[in-house]
């Protein structure tokens, strides 16, 4: 299976690549996300160590579960060969309604089949009230013509 773009990266496939990450997390379907890491991945998120296709899908799936409304926005950083490195920043609300905002960063290592092999994040987050959301759209994919991270200043 390949998933194009595929490194060596250019300025043009790596917006690409990023756009399409944020795309399927947007989606927050655990199975179709999973599929765009290589069977043997393997992840630092925060201090939680994911190794493996199944385990991520099964990460995700906890994590949406707890993380209602979750709606994130991604920014190309930086990249080179087979590397990406992003910001994001995501907005999410618990069951008992109380919101949050996280920021943090990716580095990204993608296999020749553009499979992404590694994912190291490192993510802050804190409450934040209902009226200082930002991210608005309907749940799902950000529309095309929705500020990204660099309009909110973030």
């Amino acid at each position: 299976m390949s998933r194009p773009p595929v490194p060596p990266f250019v300025l043009e496939t790596a917006i690409e690549k990023v756009r399409l990450a944020e795309d399927g997390w947007n989606s927050r379907d655990p199975a179709k996300v999973a599929l765009a890491y290589t069977i043997e991945t393997r992840w630092r998120n925060r201090a939680e160590f994911v190794n493996g296709r199944p385990a991520v899908e099964s990460f995700l799936a906890r994590k949406w579960a707890r993380e209602l409304d979750y709606r994130l926005i991604k920014e190309l950083w930086a990249f080179t060969g087979n590397r990406i490195a992003v910001r994001f920043a995501y907005e999410y609300r618990d069951d008992s309604g109380n919101w949050f905002r996280a920021y943090g960063n990716e580095n990204w290592e993608f296999a020749e089949d553009g499979l992404m092999g590694r994912r190291h994040a490192s993510i802050n987050e804190h409450p934040i009230r209902e009226a200082d959301r930002k991210f608005f759209w309907p749940l799902g994919r950000r529309p095309d013509d929705h500020a990204g991270l660099s309009d909110f200043g973030f």
